[in-house]
Order: C-alpha cells, then sequence, then structure tokens
C-alpha cells in the first residue's frame, strides 16, 4: 500500500499534501495542550508496534503491496487525532529511513493510512458500540468490523490515486479493482487481529487503554 515515487503524478502529490497539512494543523491545534508526555509514551509504544505489523508486505498485481496496517487499533484508541499522528509517525520513519514508500508520495500515504485508515474505524468503533449498548462481550465484533472498514477504504483510495495518476501504467478500473479486492481479502485478517488486541487491551485494562481515555475525554469535553 506505500505508494513508491513515481507513480503519482504532480497534481495529485500537491493535493494529497495540502490534504495532510491541513489535517495534521488542525489536530495540532486541537491536541497541543491537551496530551500529556505519558500519553505520547503509549502513543509512541502503539506506533512502534504497528511499525513491525506493516514491515511484512506482498508485492501484487495492478497496484503496489499489500500489508496490515493498524490504523484501527491507532484510531480506536487513540480517536482520529491523535491516532493520525501515530500512524503519521510510522510513516515517515519509514519512508525516511527504510525507504517504504517514497518522499514526493508520502503526502498521499498519510493521507490512505494515516486519516482515511483511522477516521473512519474510529467512528465505525464507537458507532457499533452505541448500537450494541456498550456490551463488552460485542466489543470484538466491533472492533472487527472497524479494521476491516479500515483497511478497505484504505486500499480503496489508493487504488483511485494511483489509477487517476496520469504517469501509473494502469488504468483506473485495474488498479481500483485490485487493490480493492486484495484489502478486502486481508481486511478479515486485519479486522480479527484488530478485535482480539483491543479485546484484551481493555479486559486487561492496560496502561495504553487509560491513557486513551485521557485524551478521547479531553478533546471531546474542549
Amino acid at each position: 500500500m506505500h505508494i513508491p515515487d513515481g507513480y503519482l503524478d504532480a497534481k495529485i502529490c500537491i493535493a494529497t499534501y495540502a490534504v495532510v497539512i491541513v489535517y495534521a494543523l488542525y489536530t495540532w491545534r486541537v491536541l497541543r495542550k491537551k496530551v500529556s508526555q505519558y500519553t505520547l509514551l503509549s502513543a509512541s509504544v502503539l506506533a512502534a508496534g504497528i511499525f513491525v505489523a506493516q514491515m511484512i508486505a506482498w508485492p501484487i498485481p495492478g497496484g503496489t503491496s499489500l500489508h496490515l496496517l493498524g490504523a484501527a487499533l491507532a484510531g480506536i484508541l487513540f480517536g482520529p487525532l491523535l491516532g493520525f499522528y501515530v500512524m503519521s509517525l510510522v510513516l515517515v520513519v519509514q519512508a525516511l529511513v527504510f525507504h517504504d514508500g517514497g518522499i514526493t508520495t508520502l503526502g498521499a500515504n498519510i493521507l490512505n493510512m494515516g486519516i482515511v485508515g483511522v477516521v473512519p474505524s474510529y467512528y465505525c468503533f464507537r458507532l457499533l458500540q452505541k448500537l450494541l449498548r456498550g456490551r463488552e462481550k460485542w466489543r470484538i465484533v466491533a472492533g472487527f468490523v472497524a479494521g476491516w472498514t479500515s483497511l478497505t477504504l484504505a486500499g480503496v483510495a489508493t487504488g483511485l490515486e494511483l489509477g487517476l495518476s496520469s504517469v501509473f501504467p494502469y488504468s483506473l478500473e485495474i488498479s481500483l479493482a485490485v487493490m480493492s479486492l486484495w484489502h478486502a481479502v486481508l481486511g478479515v485478517v486485519e479486522g480479527l487481529i484488530t478485535g482480539f488486541t483491543v479485546e484484551y487491551l481493555y479486559r486487561v485494562e492496560s496502561p495504553i487503554v487509560k491513557s486513551s481515555r485521557v485524551v478521547l475525554e479531553e478533546v471531546h469535553t474542549r
């Protein structure tokens, strides 16, 4: 899913960078006085775990690569704002240090995995929790749906960007179909991992869950 340099034309690169910068400025404005050092440490630990999970990738035809994402976990635990920074940290390090994803396409990669992958999964999880009336035994189901949604939507966004790029060798129909299909399939694995991980962290009252609750409460009462 990490788009390398040379796959997107200048217009898409500039547009995706612009969206990411605007969102980053907004999240910084909201979070700058609400996040403690302990919470940042917890978010960094999660980022490290997501970084490791994303290192395993499989190339696919008509797209770039297929791998686990972890964006739903970041969104569920830290919300759509701090979760964005968790994913951005992972993606920036991958691009600058490990050359996983390009520099010109970094905006697109952050948009796909740090915004599209994070924001819908957070609201999906919260909505399902409300519909299920907060029943803890169904929390794993909410996590599964959020994880599947996160990876699938991120794949769709990547396929759209690649297909609309004038320098990409495949058409929109091919890139969108391939990226959407394969990520929807892997989304089942992503959903299972997300659901079981969220359930475990909540059940053992992990310090990450405790710190994330503080952030979400402060942000929503700003």
